[in-house]
């Protein structure tokens, strides 16, 4: 068992001052295991390691627990307490049994008024106590946040990957079976072709968003109604697997768009999708379209709840999702970056008894 001299904490303290230290300090023993302090309880002291050792730990990132620090014989604990009485902000736990000094605040409050040599002390390692802490936090706290980052990402491609792998799921079944005529084998076939391509564009806009890539932009002078018309028929079959119809108020407008039309396709499919999701009962998502000093406006509106108005302003920020299970707030945000580089904007909101409206432009191709 180290000596009370022997802490850092009163290592320049006279012999009369260690005395008065000594006299007021009740030494404590606790087995293996237990929590001598606990968040939140009432700060009553400070206590000094003799023998054995703790680990003082932390909630950090999305609650999970983290060890900041471990201190043995010779350290002390608890001296926020002294500092600003204040409820404990960690918890100590013995690793080992562990023996200590305990000195109650009120004591050693009064030791530090009439030591200025303590007072110092205390203060200078308190500095320097704060210092590690507060590196060793960021770094637990970088580490929590880039393991909830993975786990979104990964949710992300697990939840937007189900509906074209459904889709390849059905048509090949549909395939493979005998009684299958071979007209149905071959459009299963090229469903199964299409929604492999969708896969790898998905993949592809992920990682090209998640890198920030500037990577340049090539457009091809695109008939919009009929690559919406076209599009559309593929999305509609999919969300009328879940009792959702995908409705043409009117039909697109005859002329020409410059579009990357891979990237343009994730636009409809996570707006569509989003609203499909919005509608767990069923309902319709109704398009309309119209041209506007040289853009074409696409309006997307389904029949669901509607968008709360306190969340439209962040819908397209990265990482901001609302009230989806699975919602990682990464998909509108990719949307936003696809038609930035058409040179478009997008946009969502909501009204009184309406679903949710998104829209977005395309400037007419000249």
């Amino acid at each position: 068992m180290v000596a009370l001299e022997t802490c850092k904490l009163f290592g320049g303290l006279s012999a009369a001052e260690l005395e008065m230290v000594a006299r007021t300090a009740h030494v404590k023993d606790y087995p293996e295991g237990y929590q001598i302090i606990k968040e939140g309880d009432e700060g009553d002291g400070i206590y000094i390691v003799t023998q054995g050792q703790v680990q003082i730990s932390s909630r950090v990132g999305q609650g999970e627990r983290r060890i900041l620090r471990r201190i043995g014989p010779g350290d002390f604990f608890g001296e926020m307490a002294v500092l600003d009485n204040e409820p404990r902000s960690a918890t100590v736990t013995a690793e080992q049994p562990t023996t200590t000094y305990f000195i109650p605040r009120s004591d050693l409050v009064r030791m530090l008024e009439s030591s200025p040599k303590l007072a110092v002390s205390l203060v200078r390692e308190f500095s320097l106590r704060m210092r590690d802490f507060n590196r060793q936090y960021i770094q637990e706290v970088l580490q929590a946040e880039r393991l909830t980052l993975v786990g979104r990402f990964a949710r992300s491609i697990v939840h937007d990957f189900k509906n074209p792998l459904n889709v390849i799921g059905i048509s090949a079944e549909i395939a493979g079976m005998d009684s299958t005529a071979p007209a149905m084998r071959k459009s299963a076939a090229v469903r199964i072709r299409k929604q492999v391509d969708r896969l790898s564009n998905m993949i592809n806009e992920l990682l090209e968003f998640t890198r920030g890539s500037q990577n340049p932009i090539v457009l091809a002078q695109t008939n919009y109604a009929t690559y919406v018309q076209q599009l559309i028929e593929e999305i509609r079959q999919e969300a009328a697997g879940k009792s959702v119809a995908v409705e043409l108020e009117n039909e697109p407008p005859a002329v020409d768009v410059l579009m990357d039309p891979q990237r343009l396709a994730h636009v409809f499919y996570n707006l569509i999708h989003n609203a499909v999701d919005a509608m767990p009962g069923g309902g319709k998502v109704i398009l309309r379209f119209y041209v506007k000093d040289n853009d074409i406006i696409t309006q997307i509106e389904d029949t669901g709840k509607g968008l709360a108005p306190e969340i439209v302003p962040r819908l397209f920020e990265a990482f901001a999702t609302f009230g989806k299970a699975q919602g990682t707030g990464l998909g509108l945000s990719i949307c936003k970056k696809i038609i930035e580089d058409h040179r478009g904007w997008i946009g969502a909101w909501t009204e009184t008894e309406r679903g949710g409206i998104f829209l977005f432009s395309l400037p007419v191709a000249h």
